[in-house]
Order: structure tokens, then C-alpha cells, then sequence
């Protein structure tokens, strides 16, 4: 496995005491509470109030504060004193925030993952196990009777599309800076098929950072509409097409033109929405619309690569909400996984960018 040095130095070996990890074990059996729990005590603006004390607040300050009762705040505060968000004066009983806590409150990524957890994926975590022994995502049926998540997008309740949007576009618009540079700045790309565009992002960065590039946005019939609604009247947006397929259909091809080669196919946070099977059709179809010059960029959260060890325990767990909610045969892929995949398809690894934005990674391949 090829795991970046800090990865290396938290999974090969185990230097927690045996103290330790039992309470990690207890920490994980309560998991559930210790996460709504958290989640109160920053929409309820109680850390808020501690971070913003000076000297820290009594229970009866942050009861009044809140608009709790009495009991209500103690039971929070004594549970986060416990969880690690909040410390206690032992002479005062005044409660401050904690780094942690500080994080919780602060940390963008952080934030936006807790909002996702609880409106995409909480109620559906619980068929997990079903889930993953049946290879379908069983806890989607919380909200309704689709397939995968991608078709649900625009029928969710309004709060879910927001934390599910917030949290896809929160990874990848950090990288899209760097992303561009790369794209247009190293490889010269003036054609673009963008492959699981979405709501149109990607492609309207592009027109905005090249003049006269071209953008054809390849998603799902659904996605398509509301990508045009997104990009309608936005600069560039006549330099943006969109075509509805559906890729899950191994006879749908991606188009070729007849005049010209296609510069690059754009996938980004795409390709962790499949199986690898999927994958390797997608891949292999992506090539058949390639030209001898083609490139395809493959913008990915590749677990292994991560320069911190927080970003691999994120991007694992998400592997999780892809058994669960979204499709049930995903994941977040590592670097082997990955490759492995490329070559199946008839492409090669030309070259791997690493590190940008949230911990993103691009790999441009070729054909073979």
C-alpha cells in the first residue's frame, strides 16, 4: 500500500497505551451521542459563548444565555467536558472552550462534514450493515425509493441538497485554482469535456480563466437542467454545452466530435461514484473519444496520498456514506486501486499532481 511518511507513522504501528485505547473504545460505542451531542453545542451557540468568554460561563450563565433549562445545559456541558470540547475551572465551575472545541467551531471542513453527516447521512448510517452486505444503498430509502443518491439530488429536501452540495463543492473548489493552472497553464487544453459536471462549477471557472476554451458538461438528463439553470446568464456560459446520459449504461458512449479531438476529459470527484468495475467501462469508453493528443485529468481525494493523517480518516469514513446513501459500490479510492483501473482501461498514468486545495490529487493519463 502506498501510504504518504504520516500515514506511515499513525497505521503501521500501535503506540496507544492500553488505557487509552479502551477509552477510544468507549469513544466509539457512544459515537452517536458524543456526535449530536457536539452538534448542539454549535448550533445551540454554546461554544460560541465559551470561546467569546473571557473568564468562562457557569451551567446557570450558558442555561440563560441559551434559552436551557437548567438540566439541559448541565447534561451538555458535563458531556462535552467528557468528549474533550469544553474544560472546567475546578474552583470556579466555570466552563471555557477547549482546542478541540475550538476546532469544531472553527474548522471549515469540520463544519461542513457535520452539517453533511447529519442531514445527508445520520438516519441512514443505520443500515450500514445492510448496505454493505447487499451492495446497494440501503439508507437512501430514508428519503425515498431511488437507485442511487445522484438521481435523488433534486428531489431531496431543500437542507439536505444544501449540506450535500456544501460538502461536495467545500473539497473541490479548493482545488480549483490550482486545478486551472494545471489544466490550461501546463497542458494548454482548449476543448473540454467535463464528466459529472454537476451543477456546472468547473465549467464556468474555465470559461472565466480561458477566453476561448469550450466546455461540454457530460451528467446525468436531471443534472443537465440544472446546470443550465445554474450557468444561465453567468459570463461564458455560450461557451458551455451539457449532454444527458446516464454513464451507468455500458452501451451509452461518450461523443466524438467529427472535426476535432476533444484537448481533455475532466473528471473530477467523479469516478469515487462508481464500482470499480464502473469504472474501468467509464475509463475505457473515455478512450474510445480520445484522439492520439487527448488527455484525461482524473481530480481525486486519493485516501493514501493525504500529507495529514485527519484528511485519510475523513475520506475513509466517506467511503462509508457511498456504501450507505449514495450508490452502495463506491468509494474513496487509493493510489494502487486507481492505477490499477487506468491500465485496465487501455489509458497509462502520465503524471500525478498532488496536493491541492483539501488534499486533492490529479492524474492525467493517456492513451496507452
Amino acid at each position: 500500500m502506498n501510504l504518504s511518511e504520516s500515514l506511515k507513522r499513525k497505521y503501521t504501528t500501535d503506540n496507544v497505551s492500553a488505557r487509552e485505547a479502551q477509552r477510544l473504545a468507549e469513544f466509539i460505542a457512544w459515537g452517536p451521542v458524543v456526535f449530536q451531542a457536539s452538534r448542539l453545542m454549535v448550533r445551540l451557540g454554546i461554544l460560541d459563548m465559551l470561546r467569546d468568554s473571557s473568564n468562562g460561563l457557569t451551567i446557570d450563565e450558558v442555561a440563560a444565555k441559551a434559552s436551557l433549562s437548567t438540566y439541559a445545559a448541565k447534561c451538555l456541558l458535563e458531556a462535552s467536558l467528557c468528549i474533550g470540547t469544553v474544560i472546567v475551572d475546578p474552583e470556579t465551575d466555570r466552563f471555557s472552550i477547549s482546542k478541540t472545541g475550538w476546532f469544531l467551531l472553527n474548522d471549515p471542513a469540520t463544519r461542513v462534514n457535520i452539517d453533511f453527516n447529519h442531514d445527508v447521512n445520520y438516519e441512514g448510517w443505520f443500515r450500514l450493515e445492510e448496505s454493505l452486505k447487499e451492495g446497494r444503498p440501503a439508507g437512501l430509502e430514508h428519503f425515498g425509493s431511488w437507485p442511487t443518491v445522484y438521481e435523488a439530488l433534486s428531489s431531496l429536501p431543500e437542507q439536505v441538497q444544501k449540506s450535500w452540495f456544501a460538502f461536495d463543492h467545500f473539497y473541490s473548489d479548493s482545488s480549483f485554482p490550482e486545478a486551472l493552472e494545471i489544466v490550461f497553464g501546463k497542458h494548454h487544453v482548449r476543448s473540454l469535456y467535463d464528466v459529472g459536471g454537476n451543477t456546472g462549477k468547473w465549467a464556468l471557472k474555465c470559461v472565466e480563466h480561458e477566453p476561448d476554451v469550450h466546455v461540454t458538461v457530460i451528467d446525468l438528463p436531471q443534472q443537465i437542467e440544472m446546470m443550465r439553470r445554474n450557468v444561465t446568464g453567468k459570463p461564458g456560459a455560450e461557451r458551455i454545452d451539457g449532454i444527458g446520459i446516464n454513464l451507468l449504461d455500458e452501451s451509452v458512449e461518450l461523443p466524438k466530435p467529427q472535426d476535432y479531438d476533444i484537448d481533455a476529459i475532466w473528471m473530477s470527484q467523479f469516478l469515487d461514484c462508481f464500482s470499480e468495475q464502473q469504472i474501468v467501462s467509464i475509463l475505457s469508453r473515455a478512450k474510445a473519444a480520445m484522439g492520439p493528443d487527448s488527455r484525461v485529468f482524473i481530480m481525486e481525494t486519493l485516501w493514501d496520498r493525504q500529507r495529514f493523517e485527519p484528511a485519510a480518516f475523513c475520506l475513509t469514513m466517506t467511503s462509508l456514506y457511498f456504501t450507505a446513501i449514495a450508490n452502495g459500490n463506491s468509494k474513496m479510492y487509493n493510489t494502487d486501486d486507481m492505477s490499477r483501473l487506468i491500465g485496465e482501461a487501455g489509458l497509462e498514468v502520465e503524471h500525478i499532481y498532488d496536493h491541492l486545495g483539501q488534499g486533492h490529487s490529479i492524474i492525467v493519463c493517456k492513451p496507452k
